[in-house]
């Protein structure tokens, strides 16, 4: 009986085990099973969180990491890469918050005060001694060197500031940089000054990296003294070299490829970085990675190197005008209305092109630059409407400062070039070839009539990407981006005429001497065919043109260049048939005269020096 009540109780409790059992082990299963799919639905959600997937058809995806000194050959033939395109709506980070009286979390809270040459950003000037040297120097390498080799490569600069800068409190867990450094032939002292301001001044880890490019320097203290200079940085300042000259444009997207950090800040290599300049710049592509974020650029002189804000109080922001020369313009109220505060960044329909910060992988999602671009020039444009119309955005960031040293002069060439027009107007032309709508292209080419027709190369992949990518029309960026461009440069009426002016009876056109504006007369001299300096439009509105500036009479008698007025009207009229230019407020014609003179006289029919032909000119033909 005992043994019979022992197995009845075993029995029962084997039974309650395997009840409990088979309860507990499927909700384990289902639990696991559930976290599985958690995990798999976050990956999914972590894959689609970027616009743009690039799926590399190489399994090979480990990356050596960069030397300190490495020699780089471009590669003609990259790996294909097979795009998996995925829109989303964007993704928004944690903002920055104002602290009024409370110093930001990035804000240093010491600065040095020193005294030496040019310390506290002041000038620094040169003897009668060293004047024959520093003419030299600025000949060479656009800058007077020896007036910045007396000043200490961590030099003290003044703080420019809006002074509410200092109270704003950026996310703590913001992206790291890394500051791309494109150089040719740089003068030793501007060149290094910068590597040390960016270290100096940047948060130590936020700064990946300083990508130091040379795009085929000559120069004897770029080769084995750089190498060496950059050593006592311990590996943080990295040294690339091209093998054959690719131009700014191509060097900073090899920059890119070689950087590591998760944003790419590119400077020029004549900079002074200013108090706390990379936090707001990070902060606000922490935020949006889509936004090119852009600092507020101070001034250096090039022979003094004094230190000082480009700006007054107002701020300014990137526009354009019709030939695509850069220009820059008060914010319009519509735009500042929509922030809260004096140093909150701002949109800008452009920016200068040598001073930004993008996230790295956004870059090249959004193709990075054109390459067809060549050399320099343009490409701030083509980034800066690709990236507006395609779903990204620009802002200039008024905490963030940085010196920017203009040159006196462009002191190098370009290199071998196969084109027939100057390389900045092709660039222009790929830009407006896929960027600008019908009607703004006619802009341009009134505006720079003698590019129109000449072959630009493949823009196959650019239009792709424009149709791939659902861009919108340049017409929508300049109504909701752009609008006060039509106020400063308001849409162009077509030429009558435009090429060489030139006399029916002689051989001589039409020249502005080399006069600039507020300068001496234009006159006439042999026509070259070369167009430039005898290079003219009028169009049907009457006003008459070179370049960006304009032709009046100021006086009634001789012609001179002048800034143009905002409508683009003015007082010549072409006679077709007859070749009489006249002028309606003086009411007297266009005369040459002896020598290299033209000037205003009475209208006469019969006057044959009044008798004038314009002949369209294309050097590249």
């Amino acid at each position: 009986m005992r043994v019979l009540r022992y197995r009845r109780g075993a029995i029962i409790k084997l039974g309650i085990v395997t009840l409990i059992a088979l309860i507990i082990v499927p909700i384990f299963f289902l639990k696991l099973d559930g976290s599985k799919d958690s995990k798999s639905k976050k990956d999914k959600l972590a894959k689609d969180s970027n616009p743009i997937h690039k799926v590399a058809k190489s399994p090979d995806a480990a990356e050596e990491a960069p030397k300190n000194v490495v020699d780089n050959p471009v590669e003609s033939n990259k790996a294909q890469e097979e795009v998996v395109q995925v829109e989303v709506a964007h993704q928004f980070g944690p903002p920055q918050r104002l602290t009024p009286g409370q110093l930001g979390n990035f804000e240093p809270r010491d600065y040095p005060s020193r005294n030496g040459p040019g310390e506290n950003g002041q000038a620094v000037y040169t003897t009668m001694e060293e004047r024959t040297r520093a003419d030299s120097s600025t000949r060479e390498f656009g800058f007077n060197m020896v007036n910045s080799d007396k000043i200490a490569m961590d030099r003290t600069i003044p703080d420019t500031r809006l002074d509410e800068c200092k109270y704003w409190q950026y996310p703590e867990d913001l992206p790291t940089a890394s500051v791309i450094l494109v150089f040719h032939n740089e003068g030793w002292s501007t060149l290094m000054r910068t590597v040390h301001s960016v270290i100096n001044m940047s948060p130590p880890h936020l700064l990946k990296e300083v990508v130091m490019v040379d795009d085929y320097s000559s120069k004897d203290h770029l080769k084995g003294r750089l190498e060496e200079y950059i050593k006592q940085f311990n590996g943080k300042v990295k040294l690339y070299r091209n093998p054959e000259r690719l131009g700014l444009i191509g060097t900073r997207t090899r920059g890119a490829e070689l950087s590591t950090g998760d944003v790419i800040v590119f400077l020029d290599a004549h900079c002074e970085c200013n108090r706390n300049w990379l936090p707001p710049l990070l902060a606000r592509i922490r935020y949006d990675r889509t936004i090119m974020a852009v600092p507020i650029v101070d001034g250096v002189d090039w022979d003094n190197f004094r230190y000082h804000p480009v700006y007054g109080e107002a701020h300014h922001r990137g526009i354009f005008e019709w030939g695509f020369l850069y220009k820059e313009s008060a914010v319009p109220k519509k735009e500042l209305s929509r922030r809260q505060h004096n140093s909150e960044p701002y949109r800008s329909p452009t920016h200068a092109g040598g001073l930004f910060a993008m996230d790295r992988k956004y870059f090249f999602e959004m193709g990075a630059y054109d390459e067809g671009l060549k050399i320099w020039g343009g490409e701030n444009f083509e980034l800066s409407f690709k990236l507006w119309q395609c779903g990204g955005s620009i802002e200039w960031v008024p905490c963030s400062r940085v010196g920017h040293v203009y040159r006196n002069h462009m002191p190098y060439g370009f290199g071998k070039l196969d084109v027939k027009i100057p390389v900045i107007s092709l660039n222009y032309m790929r830009v407006v070839e896929v960027w600008l709508d019908d009607e703004h292209k006619e802009f341009f080419y009134t505006r720079e009539p003698s590019v129109r027709g000449y072959p630009v190369g493949d823009l196959t992949k650019q239009l792709k990407f424009k149709k791939d990518h659902n861009c919108k029309s340049f017409k929508w960026f300049m109504e909701e981006v752009a609008f006060e461009v039509y106020d400063r440069f308001p849409k162009l009426p077509p030429n009558k005429a435009w090429g060489e002016v030139k006399e029916k009876s002689g051989m001589r056109c039409l020249d502005t001497m080399g006069q600039q504006v507020g300068g001496g007369a234009m006159g006439i001299s042999g026509c070259h065919h070369f167009g430039g300096n005898q290079m003219f439009r009028i169009n049907t509105k009457g006003q008459m043109g070179v370049g960006e500036r304009c032709i009046e009479a100021p006086n009634g008698s001789t012609l001179h260049m002048h800034f143009c007025e905002t409508q683009p009207t003015g007082p010549w009229q072409l006679d077709l048939t007859t070749g009489v230019i006249r002028h309606e407020h003086h009411e007297k014609c266009l005369e040459a005269g002896s020598g290299n003179k033209v000037t205003l006289e009475p209208c006469d029919p019969s006057n044959e020096k009044q008798k004038w032909v314009v002949n369209e000119v294309r050097q590249w033909k």
